[in-house]
């Protein structure tokens, strides 16, 4: 519990943010005393008597012994040890000459898929594997998976994995699965049949929903389309990162880990410092921010103050993200955001010095590829004993305010004496320009059950059949809303009625959803992958059909030659398609295609709270 001035007294239970080791020990004296016998006028240091004890209490709180609680479980880690090997199966792909040029895809790292072997996942998976890139498909069938996709050619770099998991079981989505993936593609869907039967390729399936009375097969649509997207989003958004970032220090008193003061006592020093929460201190009025504060001394040749967290258990995996923002109210001087990849007490650390506005609110982001190696404030060259930071694995933060710049240069905004830096907050950032890291394949009608005006006798056989069929058109827009909750950069396709016909037909892109017809299971899966290097694409919802009528069969000119790659993003483009904009039925009013607020602020109405619980976390524990 906070106490009167913001200070959390005494040693809480992990996971909670904490104060520094003199606070810990006996309040605010040590600080006073250093301020007391700094004597800023002079520009020399003096001798001073040091902190032995506090040096220790220092030493301590960063260098913990272990718990016996933690003593027992890294003993069961090593004695039942989990490897990615038992839960993710590589399969040995041909190395074949590819028929056309694929799309390039420039996201690093694992794409998964989801609904891997549908009609539309198993072309993603092929396009994917054609353009050199590392899928991981998840399935609920190794065998089956194994004889549809062990087939498909792969260029080079291309890599093939499969997770047997089911998205309506949480707990087969094993935390190993998503090591890793940069990005998902979700392709799962309900599975409906003819009631009267079809065959082992589900032909009749294929040639639409329209030829047969059909049935939902297997479970339900509440199963699969929401609570299978809600189980994804909760396995996977650690690994694609959330807008908003993660939250490693913030003003309502959430942090990563445990933070505690590291100041040049451990070097002889007497300067003293600490982070607290402090109420009033925020840029909001009466709102909390943590301050940084204390007394830089340059006496016994020191001259630095610093807080910096316990080492993390387990390390944060930050690699989705682009780099850390700090909300501070600044004071002129010049500080260092200092982070370390490893448990060391004293090893290599990367860092980055920032300069902050006097008297104003700032938001400063540092990329992570402007942080270097450093020991003892001493650049290290990279290669000769260090590499590039890697992010993820990151076991301290750091932030300090020192008279020392690198290699024996001084801070050129540095001033001894009494320090105040109030942070709203600490926090890992998306590049502006990302493009969405989970592509969902829903579909087109999803909004027009008891939508107002609706006359369902005009409308696709599916939302005519919405209730038989256990209301699967209702989950599916229950799935995109989690979705959009969620804070994972998104992107959601409705597609019209999907086909086997071939791609490239001429189509149309809408929102608000009111398109009818049809669309090629074809160009469905090249709109996916193109999606993923599309920035313009993120955190939008659309509608895409063609413009060949359901009654005429298409055909390419020349079935001999594949239809030219489309450009996806000139179509978004052309098109106006806009985030925010979702079709739905909001308290009584159809949003159509204006983005919700716009829509019911025109509408007079005060957007309620969404319904759509957010599954993505934003804080790390």
């Amino acid at each position: 519990m906070l106490s009167a001035h913001g200070s959390i007294p005494g040693l809480a239970s992990p996971g909670r943010p904490q104060p520094c080791p003199s606070r810990v020990a006996t309040g605010l004296v040590h600080r006073r005393r250093a301020i007391a016998c700094a004597d800023p006028s002079n520009g020399g240091s003096r001798r001073q008597p040091w902190d032995v004890l506090r040096f220790l209490k220092t030493v301590a709180y960063f260098n913990e012994l272990p718990t016996p609680d933690k003593v027992l479980g890294n003993l069961l880690k090593q004695l039942t040890p989990q490897s990615q090997a038992d839960s993710v199966v590589p399969v040995d792909l041909p190395q074949a000459a590819l028929s056309v040029s694929a799309a390039p895809v420039p996201l690093d790292g694992i794409i998964m898929v989801t609904g891997a072997t549908g009609g539309v996942g198993r072309r993603v998976v092929a396009r994917l594997l054609a353009a050199g890139k590392h899928v991981r498909a998840l399935v609920r069938d190794l065998d089956k998976a194994k004889t549809m996709l062990s087939g498909l050619p792969v260029a080079a770099g291309g890599k093939l994995e499969l997770a047997a998991a089911d998205v309506v079981q949480r707990q087969t989505l094993l935390p190993e699965m998503f090591e890793g993936v940069r990005a998902v593609v979700s392709c799962s869907a309900v599975k409906v049949a003819p009631k009267e039967g079809d065959t082992a390729e589900r032909a009749k399936y294929y040639q639409g929903i329209k030829f047969y009375d059909p049935e939902v097969v297997g479970d339900t649509p509440e199963a699969v389309e929401y609570n299978g997207m809600v189980n994804i989003l909760d396995a996977a958004s650690d690994s694609l990162g959330i807008e908003g970032g993660m939250k490693l220090l913030h003003h309502s008193g959430q942090s990563a880990a445990q933070w505690g003061a590291l100041d040049d006592v451990v070097m002889g020093g007497v300067s003293s410092s600490g982070l607290e929460l402090v109420a009033g201190q925020g840029e909001e009025g009466g709102a909390a921010a943590w301050v940084f504060s204390g007394n830089v001394s340059t006496d016994n040749f020191g001259g630095f103050a610093s807080v910096r967290t316990r080492n993390l258990d387990p390390p944060l995996d930050l690699s989705p993200y682009d780099g850390i923002e700090l909300r501070l109210f600044g004071d002129g001087q010049r500080y260092k955001l200092i982070i370390r990849p490893d448990a060391n007490w004293d090893g290599i650390a990367y860092c980055c010095s920032f300069d902050t506005r006097p008297g104003v609110w700032q938001a400063i982001r540092i990329p992570f590829a402007n942080f270097f190696p450093v020991f003892r404030a001493k650049r290290v060259a990279v290669g000769s004993g260090a590499q590039p930071l890697d992010p993820s694995a990151i076991s301290s933060i750091q932030i300090m305010l020192s008279k020392f710049e690198y290699d024996g240069q001084l801070n050129p905004n540095f001033r001894r004496g009494p320090f105040n830096l109030p942070i709203s907050h600490i926090s890992t950032y998306l590049a502006a320009d990302l493009p969405p890291r989970f592509v969902h394949v829903s579909s087109a009608g999803v909004t027009r059950p008891n939508r107002p005006g609706i006359n369902v006798d005009q409308e696709p056989p599916a939302v005519r059949l919405n209730d038989t069929l256990g209301g699967i058109l209702t989950w599916k827009l229950a799935g995109e809303d989690a979705l959009r909750a969620s804070g994972v950069p998104y992107s959601i396709i409705r597609p019209t009625a999907l086909t086997e016909e071939p791609g490239g037909m001429p189509i149309e892109l809408d929102q608000g959803d009111t398109v009818k017809g049809k669309i090629s299971r074809e160009d469905i899966a090249d709109l996916c992958v193109a999606l993923l290097s599309c920035s313009a694409a993120r955190n939008i919802t659309f509608e895409v059909s063609s413009r060949v009528p359901f009654s005429q069969a298409w055909t390419l000119p020349d079935p001999t030659r594949p239809p030219f790659p489309r450009d996806w993003a000139a179509a978004l483009s052309a098109a106006n398609i806009r985030p925010g904009v979702t079709g739905r039925t909001v308290a009584g009013v159809y949003t159509g295609k204006q983005p919700e607020a716009e829509a019911l602020q025109a509408a007079g109405i005060t957007a309620p709270a969404s319904s759509c619980k957010s599954t993505a976390s934003p804080t790390a524990t």
